[in-house]
């Protein structure tokens, strides 16, 4: 039987009194593009954050390709291939788009120890920067500072960062989020691109992007699993409906 990519199992999260994580299991297999979303208060960042590791579940396991990480220090989550968008720091905007993107295989490649201007002169460094940057149909940002990236252009940058790790399983936290539509556009397109094999979450308020990238949908609602489904289960699911895709708040 394969390994899943990702198996969340039994998770529970209390904060005190509060419980804001009810037994939640989830399971990706290599290569999935899964969507959580749900309304506000759901516990979909909370449950991202024991993914990633920045907070302990109160129940329940965590297996990243059959090993189990629920007590593994979010670094060593990246070293073990779980990357996480807001993970990377915030860019350099005195530095160029490849230079942001090279500092990034620099950490990959174990170069920390390097001077810039050393590293900026490996092989696998340029070659690495200028092979991703060319698959995410960014390398006509390659020269630019960052500095002088509209606020959505900036946004694809950060992933493209975040994939210089390397990463077998992939979390999207919002990569949408504040974006202009014609920006969200270019995220899509962004996202359509990664790689095959590499493994998705996302949590996404906006529909239209989840509906045409991911091949599976959980909703969340205060704490707990609502239901899972393809794309076309979850549209035609009248809770769906009546929780997120309707009139309430979306969250």
């Amino acid at each position: 039987m394969t390994v899943p990519a990702l198996a969340i199992e039994g998770v529970c999260k209390n904060f005190g009194g509060l419980r804001v994580a009810r037994d939640i299991s989830l399971s990706l297999a290599a290569g999935a593009r899964h969507a959580l979303i749900g309304p506000n208060g759901a516990g979909k960042t909370t449950l991202v954050h024991m993914v990633s590791g920045l907070i302990d579940p109160s129940a329940g396991r965590i297996h990243l390709a059959g090993s189990d990480i629920t007590h593994v220090p979010p670094e060593r989550r990246v070293a073990m291939g779980l990357a996480r968008t807001f993970q990377i720091s915030s860019l350099f905007p005195s530095l160029t788009v490849a230079e942001n993107v090279g500092l990034a295989f620099e950490a990959r490649f174990g170069l920390d120890h390097r001077l810039w201007g050393n590293v900026r002169k490996s092989p696998e460094i340029v070659d690495g920067t200028t092979d991703l940057l060319q698959k995410l149909g960014l390398l006509h940002l390659a020269g630019r500072r960052v500095a002088d990236l509209p606020y959505g252009q900036r946004r694809l940058v950060e992933i493209a960062l975040v994939l210089a790790l390397e990463p077998k399983t992939l979390l999207l936290d919002e990569p949408a989020a504040g974006l202009a539509a014609a920006d969200r556009g270019a995220l899509l397109d962004l996202l359509l691109r990664l790689p095959a094999a590499l493994t998705i979450l996302v949590i996404e308020h906006d529909m239209s992007l989840v509906f045409r990238m991911a091949q599976r949908i959980t909703v969340l609602v205060e704490g707990q699993i609502l239901t899972e489904g393809s794309v076309a289960e979850i549209r035609a699911d009248p809770r769906v409906r009546d929780v997120y895709l309707g009139t309430r708040t979306h969250g």
